[in-house]
């Protein structure tokens, strides 16, 4: 699936560019013209990459990146600013971000640091896990088996997908949209609601008490999360 980038920049005429170049190479561009619109989006949505302007109407970008990260987003940020000084990109490698460009600049950098960025958080995302074991519960993603003590315990093929990609996270919160996003693929007829019961069917399962879990926690307001 082509990576996904959100553009967080009040100049249209910088959106108008920064998008069809971005578009072109075969990535997949939304956009935001001031900082609260660009933050809800940042968390209502998955995206791998946010391009962040520090001059933005609202949350300043530095602001941005601090809520997002602070939220648990794991994608790359970049800061696009016509600001050079040490101390401005300072403060935003502080707060979160990965990399910082200055405007104007060149086309083909933007698009060389967009490609670096997206091929170091895939490298720096959890590793993907085959077997896990926790509060008595042992899986084999690979076999597709699992045991709670010595029970073998039956999972459909989207429970144990879901439960993978929730194992593959843990520590951090993951909204309906972004587990819809990569569970189901955006499958039609499928609801934020979907997520709800498949999680519960979970607790059901593998939790000692489903009505108060202790590893597959909901985050309330933002979604889920598995682990402390």
């Amino acid at each position: 699936m082509e990576p996904r980038i959100l553009l967080v920049e009040d100049e249209t005429a910088v959106v108008f560019i920064v998008s069809d170049l971005l578009e072109s190479a075969g990535y997949i561009v939304e956009s935001a013209g001031d900082g609260e619109h660009g933050l809800q989006m940042a968390l209502d949505k998955p995206f791998d990459l946010l391009i962040l302007d520090v001059g933005l109407p609202g949350r300043d970008g530095f602001e941005v990146c601090h809520a997002v990260r602070e939220r648990g987003f794991d994608g790359a940020v970049l800061m696009l600013t016509a600001r050079g000084e040490v101390p401005d990109r300072v403060q935003g490698l502080r707060g979160g971000a990965d990399d910082y460009l200055v405007k104007p600049f060149d086309s083909d950098e933007l698009l060389a640091r967009v490609a670096s960025l997206l091929r170091r958080v895939r490298k720096e995302q959890l590793t993907p896990v085959s077997q896990f074991e926790f509060g008595g519960v042992r899986v084999d993603f690979t076999r597709g088996e699992l045991w709670k003590g010595k029970n073998p315990v039956e999972l459909t093929a989207k429970e144990l997908e879901l439960l993978r990609y929730l194992v593959n996270r843990r520590g951090q919160t993951l909204t309906r949209e972004d587990i819809l996003h990569h569970v189901w693929r955006e499958q039609a007829f499928v609801t934020p609601r979907t997520v709800d019961v498949h999680i519960a069917w979970l607790r059901q399962k593998l939790e000692d008490k489903p009505n108060t879990p202790q590893h597959i926690l909901t985050v309330r307001g933002e979604g889920y999360r598995f682990g402390k």
